[in-house]
């Protein structure tokens, strides 16, 4: 188990306040630029220093301000992969991947045994005497990777592991570290697993918990597909993906106005509280034009339309709005193998609606 509460201050603008536990399992951070979803990582390895707080890995303390407990990052057993992966440009992927039990004085025949387990886990063989700079992206990620894991360590963590790969070599990555977290599950290399990501699709994927982060602080923890399905906030929403959120003034016990759309709504549950409403683009779906109008359904005109690899989209407004050239634009997203034409009519599940607060 990791667990962490500590607080840094950055400038005099921005404090960063984190406090969370997590099993053993990949806990995913997900948040904007800016959020301290990097420098979180720094301080549970070590690279940077707490103001105060407390660090602790399976009940091992790493820091603790209090007790005046602050272990170099060499003693803290936590692998790091940096977003550049960090290699020795003037080291072979032999001289990298066992960089690390040289450190700690392992015999030379013991790192070059150890080395040959991990360069065929990921791969590596023949590439043994190539400098980074002869590799791929993918290549040099492999090469991190055996090196961080090498050691055994307590706790890895992951700053934006893919962000610099294209979109196959990333898929095939984010499939090899998802057996890598199955293993840790089952007693692996490592046991517990932080990533820290701007992707949804990633930590989706690979991690069974979800952390949000915005200004400096955690706004929600919870099950990832949770945190998917209510995400409870704008930011959250926003974050992973909903691209309709509008404010809304509430109207009875269960239905709100979208002001942005120029909608009543009914919803599933209190309206009392929320300020927002929000909807996923693929959670719309079409109406019998020919049917009786009925609750949360919607009369369109098109705003504009795009294409995408499997998806259609279709930018809309609500036809009966009192101002429907004012209003903000709606997305709605169909599966290009549906073969549909544009209906004149949407509709909006209650039990689809998110319902958000500021």
């Amino acid at each position: 188990m990791i667990a962490v509460k500590i607080t840094k201050r950055l400038s005099r603008d921005f404090t960063l306040k984190i406090d969370f536990e997590t099993e053993r399992a990949c806990l995913g951070i997900l948040g904007p630029s800016g959020s301290g979803k990097s420098m979180t990582l720094k301080c549970i390895a070590g690279i940077e220093t707490p103001d105060e707080g407390h660090i602790s890995v399976d009940g091992r303390v790493l820091f603790d301000s209090v007790r005046r407990i602050n272990l170099s990052p060499q003693s803290r057993r936590v692998g790091y992969m940096f977003q550049n992966y960090a290699l020795f440009p003037r080291m072979t992927v032999l001289e990298n991947i066992t960089s690390p039990l040289e450190a700690r004085g392992v015999p030379l025949a013991e790192r070059r045994k150890e080395a040959a387990r991990w360069i065929s886990r990921f791969a590596l063989e023949g590439m043994e005497s190539r400098y980074p700079r002869q590799l791929s992206g993918g290549q040099q990620q492999r090469v991190a990777l055996a090196r961080m894991l090498i050691c055994k360590p307590d706790v890895v963590l992951f700053d934006e592991p893919f962000s610099a790969l294209d979109s196959t070599l990333r898929e095939h990555m984010q499939l090899q570290l998802q057996y890598l977290l199955q293993e840790a599950g089952e007693g692996g290399a490592f046991g517990n697993a932080v990533l820290v990501t701007h992707n949804r699709d990633e930590v989706y994927r690979l991690c069974p918990e979800l952390a949000v982060m915005h200004g400096g602080g955690i706004i929600i923890k919870d099950a990832t597909c949770e945190v998917f399905q209510n995400p409870r906030f704008v930011s959250v929403a926003r974050l992973t993906g909903c691209k309709n959120i509008s404010p809304v003034r509430r109207l009875g016990d269960s239905e709100v106005f979208a002001l942005d759309w120029g909608l009543p709504l009914r919803v599933c549950g209190e309206a009392a509280g929320i300020t927002h409403i929000g909807i996923r683009a693929h959670d719309i779906v079409p109406v019998d034009e020919n049917a009786p109008a009925g609750f949360n359904e919607a009369r369109i005109v098109v705003k504009g339309r795009s294409s995408e690899p499997f998806e259609e989209v279709v930018l809309f407004a609500n036809a009966d709005a009192e101002d429907a050239s004012g209003q903000k634009e709606i997305w709605w997203k169909y599966s290009k193998y549906l073969k549909q034409s544009v209906p004149k009519k949407l509709f909006f599940p209650p039990e689809a609606l998110l319902l958000l607060k500021e």
